[in-house]
């Protein structure tokens, strides 16, 4: 995971802009690697990317330092997405969703690399009938890599309930790759 500097926590604190534009170029490609993800939506993505750096600065006086300071923006992204799927008519797959995952299913080449639009594709396809929480923990932790405990710290949750909704994400989606005719078994 990305870590900035100390000092320029410190600097941004202090209310100075220009360590803040170093904070905001560091950390947006990661906040909306997890709203694009979240939200299956790239524009309500760019929006929830201004959202979250707007909410760290207004608040990043009361930023603790103790806690590690990329998990803080985490769980400021996570929380902005959270309000807005509550506020988002459920996010349906779209027929074009299921060709572009069958179309990246069946690809050989497995270093290819995603476009954003794709990746809505196929997460749309793959988070149908998952639940909030279980799509948040599943982002946080297969999407974005997150350990456990960041998960943990992210979204408030304890180590069981982070567990049941990430087993929950699981045979969801599991199931829901067996409905396309993908062969999980293998």
């Amino acid at each position: 995971m990305i870590q900035i500097e100390s000092d320029i926590v410190a600097r941004c604190q202090q209310g100075e802009k220009e360590a803040f534009r170093r904070v905001v170029q560091t950390y947006q490609r990661m906040v909306f690697s997890l709203a694009l993800k979240m939200l299956c939506d790239e524009d309500e993505a760019k929006d929830m990317v201004q959202e979250t750096f707007i909410r760290v600065w207004l608040n990043i006086r009361s930023y603790d330092t103790k806690q590690n300071f990329v998990t803080w923006i985490y769980t400021i992204a996570t929380r902005i997405c959270l309000d807005r799927l509550k506020s988002m008519k459920h996010t349906v797959p779209l027929p074009d969703d299921e060709l572009v995952f069958r179309r990246y299913a069946s690809d050989a080449d497995t270093h290819r690399t995603l476009e954003n639009k794709e990746w809505v594709s196929i997460v749309r396809m793959l988070a149908d009938g998952l639940g909030e929480k279980q799509r948040q923990v599943f982002t946080l932790c297969h999407l974005e890599g997150l350990s456990s405990a960041e998960v943990e710290e992210i979204t408030g949750m304890d180590a069981k309930q982070v567990k049941s909704n990430l087993y929950v994400a699981r045979q969801t989606i599991r199931e829901r790759l067996k409905q396309l005719g993908y062969d999980t078994d293998r």
